[in-house]
């Protein structure tokens, strides 16, 4: 069990894991408390989701979409990798859990079942913390580098702080009985990998790997390829020939 955290202690943690931070006007006082009479909190898990669009900003955190008032999420994690600070209170961005998997992602399983209706529903608005990753969701548009970086770095943010592992890290897909596909399409790459098909799996073990580091770890990134000069070939060639038994 966590209780929400403050806005100021939100941005904290997001800048200590080495995230860019910009606070939409009002977020600090936008939520969907008062409105419905629910409480955030206690928080239990971070939920991941694509936008379905592009320059979705004042959408998710100011003018909503048909009824589905704003905030939409808690961050807006913008394709340059910029972190937008849209609520610090209660979000619409969760909407029904089946019971079965979020108890899978609150007891910290190591694997989560597809979402049954039949198992029950929890309002995910109440237990978890939203991320809207700008993104197409048409499963051709990539999340650059740069975006999955900070992707992984805001979840292992709140991981850290509230002593969670990777496996309170779910996909929207992965809890809602209403069948929503998010997130999902390529990566343009992350550390050392070049590009592949994003997957909750492999997203918590990139926020696990990241978890076993300080705050200011970077992944290793592909090292360039080293280009030799004029000398160095020549000097290579020489070699290998005096390696036959040619001399010169």
């Amino acid at each position: 069990m966590a209780e929400p955290l403050s806005p100021d202690r939100l941005i904290q943690i997001l800048k200590a894991e080495g995230v860019t931070v910009r606070e939409y006007p009002g977020w600090r006082t936008r939520s969907r408390d008062e409105a419905t009479g629910k409480i955030f909190g206690p928080v239990h898990m971070v939920l991941n989701h694509h936008t379905g669009g592009n320059g979705d900003l004042d959408v998710v955190a100011k003018n909503g979409v048909r009824d589905l008032p704003a905030p939409l999420a808690h961050i807006y994690l913008a394709r340059d990798g910029v972190a937008w600070m849209c609520s610090a209170g209660r979000a619409n961005h969760a909407g029904a859990m089946a019971v079965n998997a979020y108890q899978s992602f609150l007891d910290e399983e190591g694997s989560h079942p597809a979402p049954l209706k039949s198992s029950g529903t929890v309002d995910g608005n109440d237990v978890a913390y939203g991320i809207e990753t700008e993104n197409r969701g048409d499963g051709k548009q990539s999340y650059p580098r740069v975006q999955y970086d900070a992707w992984v770095r805001i979840n292992a943010a709140f991981c850290r702080e509230f002593t969670w592992s990777a496996e309170s890290c779910g996909m929207h897909k992965e809890t809602s009985v209403e069948g929503k596909i998010d997130p999902l399409g390529p990566v343009d790459g992350y550390g050392t990998a070049d590009r592949f098909t994003f997957t909750g799996n492999l997203f918590r073990m990139h926020v696990a790997e990241r978890l076993k580091h300080p705050v200011f770890w970077k992944p290793p990134t592909p090292q360039p390829p080293v280009t030799k000069t004029a000398d160095q070939w020549i000097n290579e060639l020489v070699n290998w020939a005096r390696t036959l038994g040619f001399k010169g």
